[in-house]
């Protein structure tokens, strides 16, 4: 029989055979060593060398199984037959094949290696290697509370490698309006974070440190219209020598701070706002910036403040010095200022929002959504406006109360943050 015919095996041959190598014809040969067997295709390759690569054991459990394996056998040694006729030699695709395979495991293994790297994570474990070891407990937890309650979600728990310079400087820069001390101290704490990430080969590219001269432009063209504000360490010396003093504006002023208020709220406070058995000061929309109600939680302070105010008798509850029936000024709690030579550090407004701000983010005192309701900001996130109402109004009369005691020079009850889970 001529050597090139093929399928010379019969599936009752293949069941039944002795030790031995075994011609289907074509290359394909069947080698049966112990009574175990295999499959190989024998061929020269395009380089002119004889080789052999396996095909696979020989399954003959029955002669219908046989018959299946012989099968398989033949399909094998015609794809690599198929392979030749291009040119290409069976082992070295066999070779490509595999090469291929562990390039894309080791790519799937890549990809899930740096999903599971999020922002979060990582900056969590700096924390843990760099941060702990080298701080108080305190300044631990601070630090990373700012970024856990700063950086927003899709930030937060998005692969460090995915976070790109253009994103990070929208949120700082919306950071930077509203808390400028701590926004940048969160600039630079995610500088370091992003430089040990690069360092162990989890990203390429520090984005915090590429945003830095942006980030300045922006706050430089957007100085005109920034309040200066009182550090808040300096907060409770400013109100223990602001109660000493006497007068309608001197109790506007630290009514206006307990509050966190803006002065046309506080100099247009009516009598009929008040509850002063709940503790509560209801200001109607068309008072507030927002054009929305903004209820405010009253201190015992605050209260003990408005309850004073009414020995006046006036029709409002901040009114003008000459008792004559009108508000007070919006100039009179500025003019105090003035008085005490702190307007060149502080505006009313940064004094009494501005201050409160920075405080409340910088000690975790409260959720951020907490601390923007109490500065009554518009609540963007439809979700979050939907948390539950009566811990929502808890939490802020709680914050309130907590920058009260502060302001007093008492700590607060608790000072625990409550962190954001890595997902």
């Amino acid at each position: 029989m001529k050597s090139s015919a093929i399928h010379l095996l019969t599936p009752m041959e293949v069941h039944k055979a002795p030790d031995g190598d075994h011609n289907d014809g074509g290359g394909l040969v069947l080698r049966m060593v112990g009574g175990a067997g295999s499959w190989s295709f024998r061929y020269t390759s395009p380089a002119g060398k004889r080789r052999e690569i396996g095909l696979g054991k020989l399954i003959r459990s029955s002669q219908a199984a046989a018959g299946r394996a012989l099968k398989e056998a033949r399909e094998a040694a015609e794809d690599a037959r198929r392979l030749l006729r291009r040119g290409i030699d069976p082992i070295e695709h066999r070779q490509a094949q595999r090469d291929k395979a562990r390039q894309a495991q080791a790519a799937a293994k890549a990809d899930a290696a740096r999903e599971r790297a999020t922002l979060a994570r990582v900056a969590r474990d700096y924390h843990e290697r760099v941060i702990e070891p080298s701080r108080t407990a305190k300044h631990g937890a601070q630090w990373l509370a700012s970024l856990e309650n700063h950086v927003p979600d899709r930030l937060w728990h998005k692969p460090i490698a995915d976070v790109s310079g253009p994103e990070l400087l929208d949120f700082m820069i919306e950071l930077q309006a509203k808390v400028p001390e701590t926004a940048a101290r969160v600039r630079q704490r995610l500088e370091a974070i992003f430089d040990d990430a690069e360092f162990r080969e989890i990203c390429t590219g520090n984005p915090a440190r590429a945003i830095r001269r942006k980030l300045r432009e922006t706050t430089n063209g957007r100085r005109g219209g920034s309040f200066s504000a009182l550090p808040y360490a300096q907060a409770p010396a400013f109100l223990a020598k602001l109660r000493s003093r006497e007068g309608i504006s001197a109790r506007a002023l630290e009514f206006a701070v307990l509050t966190a208020a803006r002065t046309g709220e506080v100099v247009g406070a009516r009598w009929e706002e008040f509850d002063l058995e709940a503790g509560t000061w209801r200001v109607p929309g068309n008072r507030m910036k927002g054009g929305q109600e903004h209820v405010v939680y009253l201190s015992p302070r605050a209260v003990e403040i408005v309850k004073g105010m009414a020995e006046l008798e006036q029709p409002w509850v901040f009114p003008s010095a000459a008792l004559d029936g009108e508000p007070m000024s919006n100039m009179a709690m500025l003019t105090l200022l003035r008085r005490m030579d702190a307007d060149k550090q502080t505006t009313v407004h940064g004094l009494a929002r501005a201050t409160f701000s920075t405080w409340a983010y910088e000690t975790g005192a409260a959720r951020p959504d907490v601390i923007e309701a109490c500065l009554a900001h518009r609540e963007t996130d439809r979700v979050k406006a939907a948390y539950n109402r009566a811990q929502f109004m808890a939490e802020r009369a709680a914050l309130l109360a907590a920058w009260a005691d502060y302001l007093e020079g008492r700590e607060a009850a608790s000072n625990v943050v409550e962190f954001k889970q890595a997902r």
